[in-house]
């Protein structure tokens, strides 16, 4: 049976057989250098149950016996079967070299298969290609039933065969059978829809005619991926075993389950005739004579049988490579350029000098921490805050906020400061509010800012270290990781030196404020500002009376006498003595008795109103210079840390690399790449050289 091939050319130059050659080409680039293939090729992936009849229609487009058969599963590998129209050539005299020990009956030399992975060989022995698939299979997947994607790609070359691609995957399974795995169905399933799913892949799903439709597991598989049917064509086998008076007229009209694509009905071998072998043109030829003669299909038949089938998927292959071939050029572009972009990122595998490879990268890193740390990055981010603008949010947010909340009185209560005050006055009753308990409060409140001063530093120095690890982040130092190791242990050492001299600093400005308390500060509120202060409050100032007839001012009437300093008439009063508040109400007969004081004494009563205007004038002293020694930590502890930690690091990064890492015996340790680096590199120059080679290809079509 020979083929008629005479086709159209295309506007672009090359005839449609050439279309599907070059898709051809794509594929095998792809599958020679290893590398799952980026581009969406088309290609006629068949689909179908394990009963469905997959291999006989392969087999008759084919026309020879070649696919491996038996129980269970068979196909359990891809296999990317090539079809290439090639005429007949005249009887040479190496005829019987080539065919010599062949098992097949009918090897000629116009017939043969290659293999991708054996390059240049030829099976002219079709049972020599069914061993070598078993074997590749074996070799991959072993001996059991397992399955693997990696395909098998197989060329075959005849003159009784259309230019056509197609992709042969297992055939869909529900129950595990002896040693298969127990999820098998899921396997083949998701093995299928990888290849279907792609937008340029026509699915051919084959279901068995004497099954109901509805039942076909190709095409309910097809409907997932494409539910409209537009890229699917039906093919229904055993149409000869279909019960008498049933056809599928109504499935070919499209009025069961439409396919944009349609419906061919074939008739292949059965089992019987298999294992006679029967000729596949004598099948064929039986295949046409059913379809001539039966009543259902004789007024359709040319559009019935293998032959129609081979030539319509032909002629739907062509098409859809006319019309994807845009997309192609463009994908395959878009991916040479970003592969060769992270080649180029992945740098050279042969570098150079090692002193000036590891001086340069130095080098880099520090002007690039100067750059972050000063805001002059030219990758500023408009979503978040990096870099200094970090540090400054830590200086004016967190640290001044921190010191700022920090309240005197919270651990300092009234009642404490009476005490205190009765403690700085010693034996002798003191006559004004004293400038030791002041002196004592204000000293004990300035050390609690050593905290928050401290954990500002702390803050920042993590801040440095986000830094450090967001630049050794970049591809550069992923590509030696010996290298990043080693920057990240001497910078981070580097800090650590660096923050003993800040921490220092940072206390020294807590103890200086607390060794010695300035009252001449000028923004301080001094004792009489403060006694005035409370003065007022606790007897306000009355408005002047003025005489309504005269509207000149009343004679002054004179105040009261302040209440801390009259005297009671009575001699018993609870507030008679120096210590009367300090206790509570006191029994008469204890007192008398003049019982010796307790081991400890402490306050129980309420504070007299003196010992309130005391307390209240020592608070506005306390609140007035604690706020003035805040200001100050807030203005200074920064610049602290900066001239220590943060400036210090700027300028001495480098010198601290250089010393620490520029040393003869260490250069090739560290210049020594990841496995990462090389395997990727590996993986994007061979991407590169399929694209490269995948451009050339497609740029033969204008």
């Amino acid at each position: 049976m020979t083929v008629d091939t005479q086709t159209l050319a295309t506007p672009g130059g090359i005839s449609d057989p050439g279309l599907i050659k070059l898709v051809n080409k794509l594929q095998d680039v792809f599958t020679t250098v290893g590398v799952n293939n980026p581009i969406d090729l088309p290609q006629i992936v068949v689909v179908g149950s394990q009963s469905s009849g997959k291999s006989s229609v392969l087999e008759n487009i084919v026309g020879r016996d070649f696919l491996p058969r038996g129980s269970g599963i068979v196909t359990r590998r891809p296999l990317v079967l090539q079809l290439i129209n090639r005429p007949a050539t005249a009887d040479s005299n190496g005829v019987d070299e080539k065919l010599a020990g062949s098992t097949d009956k009918a090897a000629n030399t116009d017939e043969w298969g290659e293999f991708l992975h054996i390059p240049g060989q030829k099976f002219y022995d079709f049972n020599k290609i069914r061993e070598e698939i078993n074997r590749e299979t074996e070799a991959k997947v072993g001996r059991n039933a397992g399955i693997s994607p990696a395909p098998i790609n197989l060329r075959i070359y005849s003159p009784n065969v259309l230019n056509l691609t197609l992709v042969d995957l297992p055939g869909l399974t529900r129950v595990p059978v002896g040693d298969q795995p127990r999820d098998i169905e899921r396997q083949i399933r998701d093995m299928i829809l990888k290849f279907i799913q792609k937008s340029n892949a026509i699915i051919l799903a084959v279901s068995p005619a004497n099954v109901d439709l509805a039942n076909s597991d190709g095409l309910k598989l097809a409907r997932e991926v494409d539910p409209e049917g537009q890229r699917t064509i039906g093919v229904l086998t055993k149409v000869d075993l279909m019960d008498e008076g049933t056809d599928v007229v109504d499935i070919l009209a499209g009025r069961i389950i439409p396919l944009r694509l349609g419906y061919v009905p074939v008739v292949n071998r059965g089992q019987r005739d298999i294992d006679n072998k029967k000729p596949i043109n004598a099948a064929l030829d039986a295949e046409k004579a059913f379809f001539d003669n039966h009543k259902a299909y004789r007024n359709k038949s040319s559009y019935c049988g293998t032959p129609y089938l081979a030539r319509k998927l032909n002629l739907i292959l062509m098409m859809h490579i006319k019309q994807t071939l845009p997309e192609i050029k463009s994908r395959i572009s878009n991916s040479l350029q970003k592969y060769t972009q992270e080649l180029e990122s992945l740098g050279p595998s042969m570098l150079g000098n090692s002193a000036n490879i590891v001086l340069n990268i130095i080098t880099e890193f520090t002007n690039e921490w100067r750059t972050v740390l000063d805001g002059n990055n030219t990758e500023l981010s408009s979503n978040e805050l990096s870099g200094g603008a970090r540090i400054s949010f830590v200086f004016h947010e967190l640290y001044s906020n921190g010191i700022k909340a920090v309240d005197p009185f919270d651990h300092v209560k009234d009642v404490d400061i009476r005490t205190i005050l009765y403690n700085s006055s010693g034996s002798s009753p003191a006559l004004f509010v004293g400038t030791t308990a002041f002196e004592l409060i204000v000293k004990q409140q300035i050390k609690r800012l050593e905290e928050p001063s401290l954990k500002c530093a702390s803050l920042v120095y993590d801040e440095l270290v986000r830094i450090l690890t967001n630049l050794l982040s970049k591809q550069l130092y992923r590509r030696y990781p010996g290298l990043k190791e080693k920057i990240h242990a001497v910078v981070i050492s580097f800090f650590k030196k660096a923050m003993e001299p800040t921490n220092k600093l940072v206390k020294d400005l807590v103890a200086m404020e607390a060794c010695y308390v300035n009252t001449g500060h000028p923004d301080f509120l001094n004792g009489h500002r403060a006694m005035a202060i409370v003065n007022e409050k606790h007897n306000p100032s009355r408005p002047v009376q003025v005489d309504p007839k005269t509207g000149k001012p009343l004679a002054n009437t004179p105040r009261a006498a302040s209440p801390t300093l009259v005297a009671s008439a009575d001699g018993d009063s609870n507030n008679s003595g120096f210590f009367g508040s300090f206790f509570a109400a006191k029994n008469k007969k204890k007192a008398a008795a003049m019982e010796p004081p307790p081991p400890t004494l402490k306050a129980s009563g309420t504070l007299s109103e003196r010992e309130n205007i005391e307390v209240e004038v020592i608070k506005l002293l306390i609140s007035s210079y604690f706020n003035i020694v805040k200001r100050t930590m807030i203005d200074m502890v920064p610049k602290a840390i900066m001239l220590n930690l943060v400036s210090f690091t700027k300028e001495e990064m480098q010198k601290e690399l250089l010393e620490n890492m520029y040393r003869q015996s260490e250069l090739d340790d560290l210049l020594k790449e990841s496995d990462y680096t090389i395997r990727r590199r590996k993986e994007c120059q061979q991407m590169v050289e399929s694209l490269g080679r995948a451009s050339e290809i497609v740029s033969q079509v204008q």
